[in-house]
């Protein structure tokens, strides 16, 4: 872990901000904190950068998360692990705790407020330019490159997450080690013990200590992107306790999209729908536990990995295939993001700025924001 170079209070602001304005899901995220860690603040390279990507994509729990609490134990240890952390997922958790409050107490749709009609067309944008930046690092090869198409198109395709992440890290090691692999010993990929909790069938009475262990364990053990998340839920809260309704689930998921910051804090919306103000705090704090001791953990094997031609090529294949599934993830975003001529415009205009100047993303994000709005007020 890196020696304290950035004061908790510069973490806490960047990364409060980032999970404020952090629209889009979690490549639109990665691609955020790499314009500020890496261009703005050039805390990192795009080496750095996207080995850290890569290694956060092979540990369970919510991936851009994961980058956010890595970053923040690089530039101030330990106490910059916790700091970086919760500043991101507060943001998301407050406004997931009001839309929650209004959706108890006063039916309110989540359509009503949401404002990512100006905002998905810059965060294309973002993700655009973030690929291309970090395409051009981590491409070190054709081999590399056409890995990072091929877990695009997979991914597209309907093919497990994890399972490409591997692939290519299998794939991408045996490639580079070819002539080492008479007498070697077997590559060695990272594999992390993963805890099966509160995995037993009890009541269905919601207690706040049975709420902790279902989050804790959905957040020990998930991989994937929110959808998966989804998944976890219906049969844990839905079909197995009883505690909300499909409906209500549906609607936690719709408030998970359209608010910035950690799509897991869905699981904030269907705490509240549980017990309350207490039942959400229980439930995002469980569920993003385990995030903190995986990083934690991670934060030490980084540094030997990139030093091992065996684990270090097997971090290029994984970072190549990060890179796919964030391109995966983009396309997937079009239909949302570009409904009308005028979304295609703001997106290119955004694009353009971009490519031009050297702006901060929370400007644009900001001014789609600003679109959105009078889209409802209208």
């Amino acid at each position: 872990m890196a020696p304290p170079r950035t004061s908790l209070r510069e973490l806490a602001g960047l990364f409060l901000k980032l999970g404020t304005i952090g629209f889009g899901g979690p490549a639109a995220h990665i691609a955020m904190m790499r314009d500020e860690v890496v261009r703005r603040r050039r805390w990192e390279s795009d080496d750095e950068f996207l080995d850290i990507v890569g290694a956060t994509n092979i540990i369970p729990g919510p991936a851009s998360t994961e980058l956010a609490i890595h970053l923040g134990a690089r530039r101030a240890g330990w106490r910059g692990l916790v700091v970086a952390g919760v500043c991101f997922i507060v943001p998301a958790f407050v406004i997931v705790l009001a839309l929650a409050w209004l959706y108890e107490r006063y039916g309110t749709d989540p359509a009503a407020v949401d404002l990512r009609y100006g905002i998905l067309p810059v965060i294309i944008a973002v993700i655009g330019q973030a690929l291309w930046g970090l395409g051009r690092t981590a491409v070190k090869s054709m081999l590399l490159g056409v890995l990072a198409f091929a877990v695009a198109a997979l991914y597209l395709a309907g093919a497990n997450e994890l399972v490409l992440l591997l692939g290519a890290a299998v794939i991408a090691t045996l490639w580079a080690n070819r002539h080492r692999l008479g007498g070697q010993a077997a590559v060695l990929l990272p594999i992390v013990a993963l805890p099966l909790l509160g995995g037993a069938r009890v009541a269905a009475d919601p207690d706040l200590g049975r709420v902790f262990l279902v989050f804790l364990k959905i957040g020990a053990i998930l991989y994937g992107s929110g959808y998966v998340l989804v998944a976890f839920l219906e049969r844990d809260v839905v079909d197995t306790y009883h505690w909300i309704t499909t409906e209500q689930l549906l609607d936690a998921v719709a408030v998970g999209q359209i608010t910035p910051g950690p799509v897991f804090t869905t699981a904030t919306f269907v705490g509240y729908q549980i017990d309350g103000f207490a039942g959400a705090l229980v439930a995002t704090v469980a569920i993003f536990l385990p995030s903190f001791v995986f990083v934690a953990l991670l934060a030490r094997i980084v540094p030997w990995v990139r030093r091992s031609p065996w684990a270090g090529a097997a971090l290029d294949g994984v970072n190549v295939a990060s890179l796919g599934l964030m391109a995966g993830v983009t396309v997937l975003l079009f239909d949302d993001a570009f409904p009308d001529v005028l979304a295609v415009a703001i997106g290119a205009a955004a694009l353009a700025v971009l490519l031009r100047w050297r702006i901060n993303a929370a400007w644009l994000v900001g001014a789609g924001a600003l679109v959105g709005l009078a889209r409802l007020i209208a």
